[in-house]
């Protein structure tokens, strides 16, 4: 009897795969929009399991706290500045039609007050690129350029703790607790290192253990992976 492949048994929403976000801080966000310009003070700088990045605490002047991403030189005591009037120095958080261009920015919102969805992860920023009149080019760490609405807001710099992956992970048991804080599956197997019951690439034959090939847009649950609806197959043959 076979056994649901590893893409299938996420489906299922099982505590394996759910993120433990009840162990979590606080969700990190940018302050409610505010249409004059506001200042908030960083009371303390914190750690998240949830997050790759540490999180200050704000306490802004009209009386809201919240947790939200670092940038790289946060100090407590700190001035954080918001809103129209704002300068573009580390930390502050401004409309991206109000930046100038070449700044480095992260926390990028998707749509103008939702928080913050973009370059979350620590020692990450994008690139203000081009400025127009219904739209900002922003350079991601992937290279991929994205435009946003010209109301969107970030924080002006780069995420903390940006020396994170220098540090070496000696032992198999520190990587497996710290992909245990976020619930993410740890190690990864291929599917063709596995057997023929777990996976549709594997099998016993040590010689050849993987017999990947290209699946139909219609394949069944459990047959569906890998190359799924490939434009063409064979050899690309030249041209005579």
């Amino acid at each position: 009897m076979g056994k649901n492949i590893i893409q299938q048994a996420r489906g299922h929403g099982g505590p394996r795969y759910r993120a433990p976000s009840f162990r979590y801080v606080a969700p990190a966000r940018l302050p409610c929009v505010e249409s004059e310009k506001i200042s908030g003070i960083v009371r303390d700088i914190v750690h998240c399991q949830g997050h790759s990045a540490p999180l200050v605490h704000l306490q802004m002047e009209n009386g809201e706290e919240l947790m939200t991403i670092a940038a790289e030189g946060s100090r407590v005591g700190d001035l954080i500045q918001m809103g129209v009037g704002s300068e573009p120095t580390r930390g502050n958080i401004m409309r991206l039609k109000d930046m100038p261009e070449g700044t480095s920015i992260f926390l990028i919102e998707s749509v103008p007050g939702d928080g913050g969805k973009f370059i979350k992860a620590s020692g990450t920023f994008g690139k203000l690129v081009t400025k127009l009149s219904n739209q900002i080019i922003v350079q991601l760490p992937s290279k991929k350029r994205k435009s946003f609405h010209p109301g969107c807001r970030a924080c002006v710099g780069v995420v903390g703790g940006g020396g994170r992956t220098e540090k070496p992970i000696l032992k198999a048991g520190i990587k497996h607790y710290k992909m245990k804080a976020k619930n993410k599956l740890w190690p990864k197997v291929s599917g063709g290192a596995m057997n023929a019951v777990d996976h549709p690439y594997g099998n016993k034959r040590s010689s050849r253990k993987s017999k990947a090939k290209p699946v139909s847009r219609n394949a069944p649950p459990g047959r569906k992976v890998g190359m799924v609806a490939a434009r063409r197959t064979g050899r690309k043959k030249g041209k005579d």
